[in-house]
C-alpha cells in the first residue's frame, strides 16, 4: 500500500483531501484526530502530519509520497521528486515592512535590518542574492506582529490576498517565492517497477481531476450541412464526436466535444448562429487524454 503524507490541518489540508476524493480516493471514516486512514478501497494509506514536516518524513522514507507546499519543500532543503503541481494553496512568500517604513524596496533596507520569519533558509537565500546584509529573527509563527513589538524591522511571511498584512499595518516590498501545493515523492520510489507503477497511477488520477476542472462537456444537434463550421467552433481535444440521430430525417447530427469553460458563452452563441439545437453543457469529473 502506497503511504501518502497529508497535511493534518491548515491551508493545504482541505484542498488535498478534496482532490483525492474527486480522484476516487476518499478517506474512509476514522476516529476523530486519527493520525492515519485508508484512502479509496485500501489503495493508499494516508498519514496525517504537519505540512512543514512532510518533506522531511518523505525524504527519510516514513512515507512514499506527500502533498505539501513548494515553500515548505524549499525551506526544508530536502531533495524530493516533484511529481505534479496540484494548483491549489496558491500563495507567495514575501518581504514586508510597516506601513510607515521608509523603504520602498529591499534595496532600501539598511545593513543590519532585523527580519522576522518562519522561513529562515529561504529568507537568507533571498537577501544574499540581493546583496543585503540582514539579521534573521527565526520565529515559529505570527511574524506579522514582530515589527510592532520592536522584535524586527521587516518580515518574510506568506501572503495570499494581502489582507492580513493590511490588517496588521504592513505592506509588501517584493515576493520571495511563488508557492502552490505539490505532489512529491522520495527519489528511490520510481526506481522500482512496483513503486513507479503506483506513483504513475496516483499522478494520473490526480492529473485527470486537475485537467477536468476548467473543461466542460458540450453536446448539441447541428445541421449536417454545417459540420465544417462546427469543427471550427468545437475543436475539442481531437475534434468533436459526430453521431447520427436515431429516428431523425438525417438533416441533423449530434456532436459532442470537450471545451474550455471560459469559451462556453461564445461557443453557444456561435452554435446557435449555425442552427444548432438542444445544446447541453455539463461538468466533467475526470479527463484523461
Amino acid at each position: 500500500m502506497l503511504r501518502i503524507a497529508l497535511p493534518s490541518k491548515g491551508r493545504l489540508a482541505t484542498g488535498a483531501l478534496e482532490l483525492l476524493a474527486h480522484a476516487g480516493l476518499a478517506s474512509e471514516p476514522t476516529a476523530e484526530r486519527a493520525l492515519q486512514a485508508s484512502l479509496g478501497n485500501g489503495e493508499l494509506l494516508a498519514l496525517f502530519m504537519r505540512a512543514r514536516d512532510i518533506p522531511e518524513l518523505v525524504a527519510d522514507g516514513a512515507a512514499d509520497v506527500g502533498i505539501t507546499g513548494r515553500d515548505l519543500l524549499e525551506e526544508s532543503g530536502r531533495r524530493l521528486d516533484v511529481v505534479l503541481d496540484l494548483l491549489f494553496g496558491r500563495c507567495r512568500l514575501a518581504v514586508a515592512v510597516r506601513e510607515d517604513a521608509a523603504a520602498e524596496s529591499v534595496a532600501d533596507l539598511p545593513p543590519g535590518t532585523r527580519v522576522a520569519t518562519t522561513f529562515p533558509r529561504l529568507a537568507r537565500r533571498h537577501f544574499r542574492d540581493r546583496g543585503r546584509e540582514v539579521v534573521l529573527v527565526p520565529l515559529s509563527g505570527a511574524a506579522e506582529i514582530a515589527p510592532h513589538l520592536g522584535v524586527a524591522d521587516a518580515i518574510v511571511d506568506l501572503v495570499s490576498t494581502g489582507s492580513t498584512l493590511r490588517t496588521n499595518g504592513l505592506r509588501e516590498l517584493e515576493p520571495v517565492l511563488e508557492s502552490t501545493a505539490l505532489l512529491v515523492a522520495r527519489p528511490q520510489l520510481a526506481a522500482s517497477p512496483a513503486g513507479a507503477c503506483d506513483l504513475g497511477c496516483l499522478a494520473a488520477a490526480l492529473e485527470s481531476v486537475l485537467r477536468a476542472r476548467d473543461r466542460r462537456y458540450l453536446m448539441a444537434n447541428v445541421p449536417r450541412a454545417r459540420l465544417a463550421e462546427t469543427r471550427r467552433i468545437l475543436p475539442g481535444i481531437t475534434g468533436p464526436t459526430v453521431v447520427d440521430l436515431l429516428d431523425h430525417d438525417g438533416g441533423h447530427v449530434a456532436v459532442h466535444a470537450v471545451v474550455d469553460q471560459r469559451a462556453i458563452y461564445r461557443t453557444i452563441a456561435e452554435l446557435k448562429g449555425i442552427g444548432a439545437e438542444g445544446i447541453l453543457v455539463t461538468r466533467i469529473e475526470r479527463l484523461t487524454p
